[in-house]
């Protein structure tokens, strides 16, 4: 699955805990989460309560070696970050609050300790981390970016460092770092804080070489003593008095003098159990523990006590003289507790917090997974003296454990167990799940093949399954249940699977094939469930099952590559059921299979780090290498080489007796032909691969371990296979049938190609046969059969051919078990598990009878993915902690493992803010697309076909609106107008033409979310009283509108419905990552939970909001510090760097695993990692002494800061167009000048620094060209152009208007090629989304400052026309501008003002007219006249069209009159009335013209003639006749739009006309 996407993961754990065999251990600094790694990559977090129970919670993925350390981030309490340290020198950051990778690198070398380390520079303070291995040098990093800054080297005799510690003089303003290499010297580095990163040194001094010089210059150490302690194991400051240093060696620990490092004590370890670590519990105590798990604790000697007066007293005498440590307490387990062996030295470590009822603790993590802690009590010095006196030397007194708990007892104590794919599916004889040795999912055909420990492989439906263990359903308990096909063929457990079909379109999609402990590899029909045949050519156990790439010869293109424990590789060719090669010469174990298909070669790597070269053709080994060169060959394997590329040549193809390579000289020339429709080819089976909605991963910790398995929903691919399936109309309940399908057509998405490229399958069909013709029969180097689309086997013999002629024979049977909708019911799985059950009890028997979805009955244990494929999964006990904490226990309790209802149905709200904000998307984005489908209910044909009724609830009383029932069937998907808390969005209502009419962004309204839940109940209450009905129409509605509710329930009243403790609010910075996601159901909920989080904080959330993000707002005002798009990143920034920043757009994923939520910001300025000054500031400059907010340091690394800027460009855009709006417009009532004078700080009239640098960042992400770190159509500029049309009243005063509204208009000039993309309802492409954006964007502007657009437009007109009835200009483009590609656009939104703010473009009717005589065609108004051509503008009775004389007449507000002569293209202005002037009418034969003013009360008769040449001339046009009109009646309704609709003149003759005014009355007047 891309991780780009929006992915739900939901883990089925089994019945048997995962392997975890603990080598490092953690506390957190405030003692809450114990962090254990272990040998096999993983890490796992452990809850600690006061009451010192642990309970396991989450298990952590990404590392894929031996966790060698783990450090924290930092020292503070607020900030609990992990940083572990893998064997092949990955690094990763770790939230702890939810187990999310928050940054990972890998650098050369192992770690073996890391160390937090702050460093202070005046006011600021900046953490790093402080890292030494197997290299011979310590590295100094950045403890947020893990990031390289510098490093400290040795001059004299430099060697691998084993162990340091950090001093801090009290008395100096240094720090000292004092280290022990392995060969036992003594180092000291003095570190003042002022180093700085290397590419900074480049930026201050400038130039290439001096940054070689710089970088190739460490810091080198300023002392150095010779110790002879050899390997240490722990170099120890006391904390306490700063005066002593412990050392632990393997065979001793000493106790030095800091000052000058002379040897105050020592104790030898006992027999055969080495000392591994120790620590100052106090300052005259250590605590040291050995190999064996043992801790001991020792009071040190008065010679050894700094505050003592026989202090160095010992120094320089014989051991046997000073006073030794007194052993007075031993910490380990009872032996008779220990059921097995240890097989590895567990891991200890001590952690001493300050805050909490507990300070001193031991923990232990040993190779069980069993972690052990003890707490260290503060003994006395009388009780000391009592231990002295009973001489207890030999033998001290041992404590017991305050806590001992592994994987496998917290799996054994839960009464819920954890369920496992199908473990009603496979039971041993003592009522045991059979363990899942492999596992194949089959996204196709929605099946879960299942290898199992007694060799039998079972298939069955993964939704059916996934739903047993996980909710309430009618099967939970049926045993059996779903229907299944077992195979049995193995003689032992099976230990790989592979369906070849999935990998690559070329294999028969019948065929799957198995590998066992019996040494043999099955061949099945997959839809049959015969054993086709049985290769047994190992003689060990099969471990993999490879399939070649699609580059190979023709014969080994239908075969699969087989590795055993024998250290054997085989090629088994499915086609001719045999094995055409079988390399056995192999030493020791295979490691890596590569192929070589230019050169026609296997390439196998073994664990001796030697390489196997064999010709696949022949089945000769061509050579052995080892060392670099073999290295060399694995990487070159990498290479893409197509044949066509390869440059072999005849005397090569004969000195490497190859096949192939004669074949690739001879046809070279054909493959070209054919290289265009093999890669278009690769590239749907890659799409084809990503397009699936749910995937099924089987994952095992160690490789000794059953399965247990990840279900992931990818919530954009849900969304569009539910909006493909609606398209379609694939609404019966059926799966993919696998005999009806050819081999492109396996998923909803391959269905959807077929329809759209019809024609290109066509020009491909041509060609494969004309290459056919051009081939001889029987080439093996091209595979015609692949080109077909349709495998067609060749028989060998006569024994084969009837093999076939069977095997075809049962082609026709279909794999299906159950027939139900795939799509729709992976829908239910996942809302069923993310649904917030228990809160709202009618709202859940809606769903439960109505929608049709289902309680889950056990907690749910969730995953988080975050960068790189990193992922946290939550262990089957997360419940508890959980529990623990809702419940409030203050006494001791034993705690059962028993869930509340709570817990299980609504638990996961609690967890984390990230997991939250996953959750609450890809619920409310879902819900949404099941209300805009036609009757999306997961009850099918089990809905009640009983009466129902219509109903309407009176809202009136509470003043809220609910989501109203909307039966149109075409993107009904969005939240409708719930007026709760900032819910409501702008909105673009759709067209039958699909294009959009009406944009109106609203300010949050201030209704309290208790009036909306009341208004929710309401209409519950009236749900429960319908009477069934028959009708489907009634039956659609009362489905959408229960999606509505489920939707407004998680995206408004969740936070109160479960309260502070119970619910972790999403995070913004997600939110606004995705605020212009690609797929627009996700961006509708984004927006929606962005709103109404920002509403729920209140002003004074928001204002902690601005000034978090306002200092990563980059500066476009200052062109100093701005920068333009041509600017290149600074050259010191690595190639990784580089690549992040020029090749990606924004928000889209980055090639080194970036998330799609993690925005970049191509387009901001880059950045110096210094501090940003206030000068330099957007916040700093022109602001008020209030507003200068504190300079935030920005991210070291440019990626992390270009994020941050996208970010704050898209958070402080959404409060400013949202919350910052304080203009006062005409007809605002108190209560929204009262709301607008609480705009946010920075976004007001007095103190407008924020929104006029907002506004200059957003202008510029809009009008900026495209360039390749800012492309043409990304969402960074999306988001900007919709932030333009949400808060243009807060920007306009601070952007170029005319500047903005052209560029929003050259985005919709393709609106007519892109308007069957936005209404087929499927995911838009990214030139169609930019085009809907920008056009929503202009009607949210039109709609908000309708005078603003419409005399910026008639002045753009205005220019347009001077400058093409300028002769010089005629050479200009002027034809192609943008005003006359978007005409259309702009007689849209002009139509759209006419319908919705009437009265505002009567104000300027006659610049209203200059822009639609500029957009209408010349030759469609001379056929049809103004009323057919545009009859949006003929609604004002000011406006008059002649069709004898082709002009227009237009009334204006200052009592002018405009004439519009179609034949000249000219506009005269005449002075008619002294008042507005309300309606004009020509005669019917077009020679008298009558205008009237209601306010003057004057009526005027024109003649109409044509002067000389038919022009049209002040003289030719005359007022013939006035006439005073009777004046309104009194009480009689003025308002303008009153008189727009009641004013007009009726022409009853050539001379009569009628007056109606606005009263009603009428007047009857003559020429």
């Amino acid at each position: 699955m891309a991780s780009n996407n929006l992915a739900v993961p939901i883990v089925l754990w089994g019945h048997v805990p995962p392997t975890h065999c603990i080598s490092a251990i953690l506390l957190t600094s405030d003692q809450r989460t114990v962090v254990t790694g272990c040998h096999d990559g993983q890490i796992c977090l452990w809850d600690l309560n006061e009451n010192m129970e642990l309970v396991p919670r989450n298990m952590l993925f990404g590392h894929t070696a031996k966790i060698t350390c783990l450090a924290k981030s930092t020292d503070t309490w607020e900030k609990c970050n992990v940083v572990s340290a893998a064997e092949n020198g990955e690094l990763c950051l770790w939230d702890v609050s939810d187990g999310r990778c928050i940054e990972h690198t890998k650098l050369s070398g192992t770690h073996t300790a890391i160390y937090p380390y702050q460093v202070g520079n005046g006011s600021t303070r900046e953490y790093r981390l402080i890292c030494h291995g197997y290299y011979a040098e310590i590295l100094i990093m950045d403890a947020n970016s893990l990031e390289v800054l510098f490093s400290l080297s040795s001059k004299l005799s430099p060697d691998w460092i084993s162990c340091l510690c950090i001093l801090r003089p009290i008395k100096r303003h240094e720090d000292v770092i004092v280290a022990l290499s392995t060969s036992g010297t003594l180092k000291v580095w003095t570190l003042t804080g002022q180093e700085t990163k290397p590419w900074r040194r480049k930026l201050q001094i400038g130039g290439a070489h001096e940054k070689r010089v710089k970088e190739s210059e460490p810091i080198f150490e300023t002392e150095s003593k010779p110790l002879r302690c050899l390997n240490a194991k722990t170099l120890a400051c006391c904390q306490f008095t700063q005066r002593t240093v412990l050392i632990v060696c393997s065979s001793y620990w000493q106790v030095y003098d800091a000052g000058d490092f002379s040897l105050l004590c020592s104790v030898p370890n006992k027999k055969g159990e080495p000392w591994t670590g120790g620590e100052f519990v106090a300052g005259d105590r250590v605590i040291v523990w050995s190999k064996a798990g043992r801790g001991s604790l020792y009071q040190l000697p008065s010679c050894c006590i700094p505050d003592s007066a026989d202090f160095r007293s010992g120094v320089g005498q014989a051991a046997a003289k000073t006073p030794a440590p007194f052993q007075y307490l031993v910490m380990e387990i009872e032996p008779a507790k220990i059921k097995k062996p240890l097989t590895c030295t567990p891991a200890m470590s001590f952690s001493f917090g300050r805050r909490g009822s507990y300070h001193k603790l031991l923990l232990r993590g040993d190779s069980h997974g069993r972690v052990t802690m003890w707490k260290i009590p503060d003994i006395t010095e009388k009780e000391l003296s009592r231990l002295k006196q009973e001489d207890i030397v030999d033998r001290p007194p041992d404590m017991p454990p305050q806590v001992s708990v592994s994987l496998q007892d917290v799996w054994d104590s839960m009464e819920l167990k954890p369920a496992g794919i199908i473990d009603q599916l496979s039971t041993k004889q003592d009522n045991t799940p059979l363990a899942i040795t492999a596992s194949l999912y089959l996204p196709a055909q929605g099946r879960l093949v299942c290898g199992r420990e007694d060799g039998s492989i079972i298939i069955v439906p993964a939704t059916q399954t996934a739903k047993v263990q996980l909710l309430q359903c009618e099967h939970t308990k049926q045993r059996g249940w779903p229907p299944h096909r077992i195979l049995r063929g193995h003689k032992g457990k099976v230990t790989c699977l592979v369906y070849p079909h999935q990998e690559s379109l070329r294999y028969d999609p019948q065929y799957l094939v198995s590998g066992g402990v019996d040494f043999a590899v099955l061949l099945w029909d997959l839809f049959s469930g015969q054993l086709l045949h049985t290769f047994s050519v190992h003689g060990g156990e099969i471990t993999q099952l490879v399939c070649p790439p699609d580059n190979c010869n023709a014969r080994v293109l239908q075969s699969v590559c087989s590795v055993a424990t024998d250290h054997s590789v085989s090629l088994l060719s499915l086609r001719e059921r045999k094995a055409l090669l079988l390399a056995g010469r192999h030493l020791f174990p295979v490691q890596v299979i590569k192929w070589r298909p230019a050169d026609d070669f296997l390439v196998v790597g073994c664990l001796d780090n030697t390489v196997y070269v064999w010709q696949m053709e022949t089945g000769h080994l061509d050579r052995v290498e080892s060392g670099s060169v073999a290295q060399d060959i694995l990487n070159a394997c990498d290479e893409t080489i197509l044949p066509s590329e390869s440059t072999t040549t005849l005397a090569q193809a004969l000195k490497r007796r190859s096949l192939a390579a004669f074949k690739n000289v001879a046809q070279r020339a054909a493959f070209q032909v054919l290289q265009t429709s093999t890669a278009s080819q690769s590239q749907a089976e890659v799409s084809k691969s990503q397009n699936f909605a749910l995937s099924i991963t089987p994952m095992r910790t160690n490789p000794k371990d059953s399965d247990f398995h990840v279900l992931f929903f990818d919530t954009e691919a849900l969304i569009v296979q539910l909006l493909t399936d609606e398209t379609l109309g694939l609404s019966s309940p059926v799966t993919p049938e696998p005999s009806k399908q050819k081999d492109q057509s396996e998923s909803p998405s391959s269905k959807r190609r077929t329809l759209f490229s019809s024609v290109g399958e066509t020009i491909k069909a041509q060609v494969s046969e004309t290459i056919k013709s051009q081939l001889k029969q029987g080439s093996d180097f091209i595979d015609l059969k692949m080109m077909s689309g349709s495998p067609k086997k060749e028989p060998t013999n006569g024994q084969k051919e009837s093999v076939d002629l069977e095997y075809k024979s049962k082609r026709s049977k279909n794999l299906t078990l159950l027939e139900y909708n795939l799509t729709l019911d992976i829908a239910q799985l996942l809302m069923s598990c993310l649904h917030a059950w228990g809160l709202d009890l009618e709202l859940d028997k809606l769903c439960l009878f109505k929608l049709g979805l289902l309680k889950p009955h056990i907690p749910v244990s969730f995953g988080l993915l975050s960068r790189g494929g990193h992922m946290s999964l939550m262990l089957p006990t997360w419940y508890k902690y959980r529990e623990r904490v809702t419940t409030g226990l203050a006494e001791p309790k034993k705690t059962q493992l028993v869930p509340s209802s709570s817990l299980v149905h609504s638990g996961h709200w609690e967890i984390s803010s990230a997991v939250t904000t996953q959750h609450l998307l890809s619920v409310i984005s879902v819900a949404n697309t099941l209300m805009g489908m036609t009757n999306a209910s997961f009850l099918g044909e089990k809905i009640n076909q009983g009466k129902r009724t219509r109903f309407v609830v009176d809202r009136s009383e509470t003043g809220c609106e609910l989501m109203s029932i909307v039966l149109e069937s075409e993107r009904v998907r969005r939240i409708k107008q719930v007026g709760v808390q900032g819910l409501i969005v702008g909105e673009v209502s759709t067209d039958s033409d699909g294009t959009d009419s009406e944009a109106e962004g609203s300010m949050p309204p201030s209704i309290q979310q208790s009036q909306c839940s009341s208004c929710i109940h309401e209409w519950l209450q009236a749900f429960q009283h319908f009477q069934l009905s028959d009708n489907q129409e009634v039956k659609e509605a009362q489905i959408k509108q229960g999606w509505s509710l489920l939707a407004a329930l998680h995206c408004v009243l969740l936070p109160d419905l479960l309260g502070k403790e119970r619910f972790q609010p999403p995070q913004l910075q997600m939110l606004a990552r995705r605020w212009q996601d690609r797929c627009l159901e996700v961006r509708e909920a984004a927006q929606a939970l962005m709103l109404a989080e920002l509403q729920r904080i209140g002003p004074e959330g928001r204002k902690e909001v601005i000034d978090s993000w306002a200092p990563h707002l980059p500066n476009y005002v200052d062109p100093q510090t701005s920068q333009s798009p041509e600017t290149q990143p600074s050259s010191a920034s690595s190639p990784k760097d580089k690549a992040e920043a020029t090749t990606e757009p924004p928000k889209e994923e980055e090639t080194d695993h970036l998330q799609e939520e993690d925005l970049i910001s191509g387009c901001a300025p880059s950045l110096m990692e210094d501090e940003v000054s206030q000068e330099s500031s957007p916040v700093g400059r022109n602001c008020s002494p209030e507003m200068a907010y504190p300079t935030q340091k920005k991210a070291s690394m440019p990626f992390e800061a270009r994020r941050n800027q996208a970010t704050a460009i898209v958070m402080l855009g959404v409060i400013g167009a949202e919350f910052g709006a304080e203009i006062a417009t005409k007809g605002q009532n108190e209560e929204q000048k009262k709301k607008a004078s609480r705009a946010p700080e920075g976004f007001s009239r007095d103190n407008y620094s924020l929104a006029r640098h907002t506004s200059k960042a957003l202008t510029y992400l809009l009008l900026a060209p495209p360039s390749g770190k800012l492309p043409a159509h990304t969402p960074i500029r999306r988001a900007a152009i919709d932030l333009i049309g949400r808060g243009f009243t807060v920007w306009e005063p601070y952007m170029d208007v005319s500047a903005v509204l052209l560029g929003l208009l050259e985005l919709c000039c393709d609106a007519e090629k892109h308007a069957a993309s936005m209404t087929s309802g499927l995911p838009l492409t990214p030139a169609a989304d930019s085009c809907r954006t920008a056009r929503h964007a202009l009607s949210l502007i039109a709609t908000a400052r309708p005078s603003a657009f419409i005399t910026t437009m008639a002045k753009e007109v205005a220019r347009h026309a001077a400058m093409a009835a300028n002769a010089q200009s005629q050479s200009a483009p002027i034809h192609t501008s943008v005003l006359v590609r978007g005409k259309p656009e702009i007689l849209r939104v002009i139509e759209l003002l006419i319908d919705k703010m009437q009265s505002d473009v009567a104000e300027l009717i006659v610049e209203v007219m200059d822009i639609t005589v500029h957009c209408l065609d010349a030759t469609q108004l001379k056929q049809k006249g103004l009323q057919e051509t545009f009859p949006a503008i003929c609604r004002f009775n000011m406006v008059s069209y002649d069709n004898h004389s082709r002009r227009i007449a237009v009334g204006a507000r200052n009592g002018y009159l405009a004439l519009y002569d179609q034949k000249t293209a000219k506009c005269q202005m005449i002075a008619a009335h002294s008042a507005p002037v309300m309606a004009v009418a020509f005669s019917p034969d077009g020679r008298h013209l009558a205008t009237y003013s209601y306010q003057e009360n004057k009526l005027l008769f024109w003649q109409m003639a044509a002067g000389l040449f038919g022009m049209m001339s002040g003289s030719s046009i005359k007022c013939i006749r006035s006439h005073d009109t009777r004046p309104a009646r009194a009480g009689s309704n003025t308002s303008l739009n009153s008189l727009l609709k009641g004013v007009r003149l009726v022409w009853i003759t050539q001379k009569n006309v009628i007056v109606l005014t606005g009263d009603g009355s009428e007047q009857k007047f003559s020429v």
